[in-house]
């Protein structure tokens, strides 16, 4: 890619806004507000709070990634570094050995520019970055010794829809991809599935963010090169709000909005335990086809027709 085709942060790393954005995406971490639970650590200090994480950033795996969707994955594959640590607690979460059982080894910014790198140096269209939202200021950091070094593909950020749109304004200009969950229409469930009581007006804030910012995907010869992909996972009983949250992305976000309906729910972290009786009982199941067709039907008739 040359001239305008580049990712957005090369622009940035040219004119020294990449250098800012880090002092400042730094300065959160001493009294952390990088994501809405505000947990006010010193994570300067490398104290944790909601997260788990410090002051580096903990990963648990990098490589070519094929199971993402077609515009991301291509020929090559879509290069996917898996953050250990959640800002959110999913009783239902399909990772749980990273986001909530720690599987991972703290590294260094410079050795996140070497993933980055490596991946690059595989072929792979993009840098996917899974479950960034705790460490945005080491990302940057990562990211900007990486674009000395050379790297030249876009970026994806890929998380789960509980951001602070402070963080996000940091990131205006840098991430050329993003690929937020829309989890919830229901705080109430929200709270009960994910603990986090304002899931959906946060993650509504989020995405008008995200959108503002890089606007509806664009492929460009099967490749996605800039823009939106939401995630919607449909729950058993639609306890994901599908009515509530898709009619919301065509009205409010666009109906030109790459959706991916997601149809993989499986039992999975405490909703595997049959022993609890804290969670619906239908957690305990695999979502029925007619679940996930109300879902699609949801989608279409609101507008919808992109990606699913």
């Amino acid at each position: 890619m040359q001239g305008d085709d580049y990712p957005s942060y090369i622009r940035s790393a040219e004119s020294g806004e990449l250098a800012d954005r880090i002092e400042r995406a730094y300065a959160l971490l001493e009294s952390c507000t990088v994501c809405p639970r505000k947990c006010r650590v010193n994570r300067l200090h490398d104290e944790r709070g909601y997260c788990r994480t410090g002051l580096l950033p903990v990963i648990s795996s990098y490589g070519p990634h094929f199971g993402e969707e077609p515009p991301l994955v291509g020929r090559n594959g879509s290069g996917t570094i898996f953050i250990t640590h959640c800002n959110l607690s999913c009783e239902f979460c399909q990772n749980f050995d990273i986001s909530q059982c720690a599987h991972g080894e703290e590294v260094s910014c410079e050795e996140l520019a070497d993933m980055m790198m490596s991946l690059q140096r595989q072929g792979c269209h993009n840098i996917n970055l899974v479950t960034p939202t705790h460490i945005v200021p080491q990302i940057l950091s990562g990211l900007e010794i990486a674009v000395r070094r050379g790297l030249r593909i876009p970026l994806v950020y890929n998380c789960g829809g509980y951001e602070s749109v402070d963080t996000l304004r940091l990131l205006d200009g840098i991430v050329d991809i993003y690929m937020p969950d829309a989890k919830y229409g229901n705080d109430a469930i929200a709270s009960d599935l994910s603990h986090a009581q304002d899931y959906v007006a946060i993650m509504k804030a989020g995405i008008m963010e995200m959108h503002r910012q890089v606007g509806d995907l664009v492929i460009d010869k099967g490749i996605a090169v800039r823009g939106m992909i939401i995630r919607h996972l449909v729950l058993p009983e639609n306890l994901a709000g599908s009515d509530l949250v898709l009619p919301w992305i065509a009205r409010e976000i666009s109906p030109d909005s790459y959706e991916n309906i997601m149809d993989q729910y499986h039992p999975s972290w405490h909703a595997d335990n049959k022993g609890t009786g804290s969670l619906p009982r239908s957690l305990q199941r695999r979502l029925l086809p007619w679940e996930y067709q109300f879902a699609v039907r949801c989608a279409r008739k609101s507008g919808l027709h992109r990606g699913f």
